[in-house]
């Protein structure tokens, strides 16, 4: 069994249930066993990239948790610690890739649409004017070009 840290940032798949009649995917179910620490949800909105390449982010937040999941389109996810850069986590996730991305406070994170039309679905511990006061911003190109998807 693999031991997670709770305290880093991860994608944590979850199932996805469907029939003819559609299809229905519970992607924050018991919270605290996702993320412990986390404390309770304040805040769902989702963001909408038009186009692909969009970059959204860098920052990070001093107690905020936030919680991602593709319900349109696909994205490339970035998270690192601004004080260990090299650490950098990554994650790609669509609508055919089931993640919930779990960003933890102090981790600078980001994402960059992969496809037109991406929707994501976000949660997070904190109301808008508690993230306002919380957050520190970095140039989405600080660490080097960390959105592109490199070949295999």
């Amino acid at each position: 069994m693999v031991k997670v840290n709770y305290n880093q940032p991860r994608a944590v798949e979850y199932p996805v249930f469907a029939d003819d009649r559609g299809t229905f995917a519970p992607f924050i179910n018991g919270l605290e066993e996702i993320a412990p620490k986390a404390g309770r949800v304040k805040r769902i909105y989702y963001v909408c990239n038009d186009s692909k390449g969009v970059v959204r982010g860098f920052h990070y937040h001093k107690k905020e948790w936030k919680f991602f999941v593709i319900v349109s389109g696909s994205a490339k996810f970035v998270a690192l610690n601004p004080n260990k850069p090299d650490e950098k986590y990554q994650f790609v996730s669509s609508v055919r890739k089931n993640n919930l991305i779990v960003i933890p406070p102090f981790y600078a994170n980001g994402w960059v649409s992969l496809a037109d039309d991406t929707i994501l679905v976000c949660a997070s511990t904190a109301t808008t004017q508690e993230s306002l006061k919380d957050d520190k911003r970095f140039d989405p190109y600080k660490w080097g070009d960390i959105w592109t998807v490199k070949a295999r």
